[in-house]
């Protein structure tokens, strides 16, 4: 009887973990990779809601609805702004196998915060949903919190409410209760944090064991992270470090400095306590003896964020009742901006790490999320599995992307994809297992696509097509410049040529709109043009 746990961070880096490279404190992901399996070459999509929904879907986003966010004013096809019902879930396929599935943290998957519909947690599959509905909010106090189909904001006022923590809480509950009720069945349980997402909120605890670590600022330690990466050997001694963003400038040329070393001090900390209630899960599950035959999974739904605080108009942002507070819990106003007079990390402040953090994060890859490059959509992936007899301690070096984690899972645990879901016709999955390539079997590259907001990609064999919106295509030999630092377009147009049909193609089949006509099906509203202006 073989249960699934996934982990999920929220706008983590490729290189923030310690078993990346990074020189932040995850002893317990550390240690799930050291007994499992890590992926060097695992993709996401960049951003959280069409990662959400292809992660649980097995579908391209905006096959499943989510061509860009969680919305209510959207348009048809891949935009409905919610899981659509010509998709079925990871939980719906496994509760039709006779698993039990639990959702403990962020759903994103429907603009419906407080009204049940029909891409609620519980009503795609999910017995028990205990989280918040949006995409981000204060770690103290967060907004649309709720279990089942009930609001439960107030419980989020009681003085110790942390977020991360609670989300721990609530899964070792669910694995006590399961113990104990329903031992016989086998368990899925999702378990998708916000951390490190904005605003920057950790207990001074935590912020103070990195005291003094990033003081030699972001260019001296993303040559060091790219050192471990090679050391560690999950990239190739050749690779080089891309450019620092020409949006940032030099650590010496920076001001602020004690600021901005606070900014991934807290940034730090935020993963560091997403490391421990990890901990505290995995605890419970070698409590209930499941330990050898529970597959985790550890992953990331994007790339690290350089979103700016606030993110669009201010006097916009702070409507957002979903996601701001205006007060703390003892009366305070929250101030909501990067604010270089004013330390990040308690319950009064609202503030992103900015745009020369994440490009650490990123290392050695180049922009962030909203991007198809490596930056926004490179991810962290860890799969443990003791009973799998899994290659232990491996890096694995094979192209993947989240489309290929419901065959993987559907392959291990012998459940079936179903041909339709409530009378309406599926369409097949479009990943394949990497079941045996953590096993050390010869795995088929497969191409892999990307498109958010006109920022697309396809990746086939050694080449990688990709742009940004409104730009042309860039073109890398992935093999040996996965930091995309040489453009090959002008060298090997037959190759974008013959690349960039075969991405309108899927394109195409996806239901992709081109992102000018998406500007205006949304009629500039907000959310469509802080993505365009982030992406500028």
């Amino acid at each position: 009887m073989t249960n699934v746990v996934i982990f999920l961070a929220d706008d983590l880096g490729y290189s923030d973990l310690g078993c990346y490279g990074g020189e932040i404190k995850t002893p317990n992901i550390d240690a799930l990779a050291a007994n499992g399996v890590r992926m060097s070459n695992f993709h996401n999509t960049p951003r959280c809601s069409p990662s959400r929904a292809s992660l649980l879907t097995g579908l391209h986003p905006h096959q499943a609805g989510m061509g860009i966010l969680a919305k209510d004013d959207s348009a048809d096809g891949g935009y409905t702004g919610k899981l659509n019902d010509r998709c079925i879930t990871l939980a719906e396929v496994l509760k039709q196998e006779g698993f039990t599935t639990a959702i403990r943290g962020k759903w994103h998957l429907t603009p419906s915060n407080h009204i049940p519909d029909d891409a609620w947690p519980t009503a795609r599959g999910f017995d028990t949903f205990w989280g918040t509905m949006t995409g981000c909010g204060s770690f103290y106090q967060p907004g649309t919190l709720t279990r089942g189909t009930e609001n439960i904001d107030h419980e989020a006022e009681r003085k110790d409410f942390f977020y991360t923590d609670v989300i721990a809480d609530e899964s070792v509950a669910f694995l006590k209760n399961h113990k104990s009720e329903s031992a016989e069945k086998p368990y899925f349980l999702y378990v998708p944090f916000t951390a490190p997402h904005w605003p920057l909120h950790a207990r001074e605890k935590t912020i103070k064991e990195y005291d003094g670590v990033y003081d030699v600022g972001w260019d001296e330690l993303r040559k060091s992270r790219l050192k471990r990466q090679q050391d560690l050997g999950l990239l190739p001694s050749y690779l080089e470090l891309s450019p620092r963003d020409e949006g940032v400038p030099s650590w010496e040329d920076a001001a602020n400095h004690q600021w901005q070393a606070r900014r991934m001090q807290v940034y730090a900390a935020m993963v560091t306590e997403m490391d421990q209630a990890i901990g505290r899960v995995l605890d419970q599950i070698k409590a209930n003896g499941d330990w050898e035959d529970t597959v985790v999974l550890f992953l990331a739904d994007n790339g690290a964020s350089a979103d700016p605080m606030p993110f669009g108009e201010l006097s916009d942002f702070r409507e957002r009742s979903d996601i701001v507070r205006k007060k703390t819990k003892d009366g305070r106003d929250v101030r909501i901006g990067n604010d270089p007079l004013l330390m990040p990390g308690g319950e009064e402040t609202y503030q992103s790490y900015g745009r020369g953090w994440a490009n650490l994060s990123n290392t050695p890859f180049k922009l962030f999320k909203l991007w198809a490059h490596e930056g926004g959509v490179a991810s962290p992936f860890v799969a443990h599995w003791p009973k799998g007899k899994l290659r232990t301690g491996e890096i694995f070096e094979q192209p993947f992307q989240l489309t290929d984690v419901m065959p993987t899972l559907l392959e291990l645990l012998g459940a079936k994809y179903p041909s339709e879901r409530a009378g309406v016709k599926l369409p097949p999955l479009v990943g394949q297992s990497m079941f045996g390539a953590w096993k050390g079997a010869d795995v088929s590259n497969p191409t892999l696509w990307w498109e958010h907001c006109g920022n697309a990609a396809l990746r086939s064999g050694k080449w990688k097509l990709v742009r940004q919106y409104d730009f042309p295509w860039e073109l890398y030999d992935i093999d040996t410049d996965r930091s995309e630092i040489t453009d090959l377009s002008a060298k090997h147009p037959e190759v974008v040529k013959e690349l960039t049909a075969k991405w309108e193609e899927i394109a195409k089949t996806n239901g992709v709109i081109p992102f000018r006509q998406i500007m205006n099906i949304y009629e500039n509203k907000n959310m469509v043009m802080n993505a365009y202006l982030a992406i500028q």
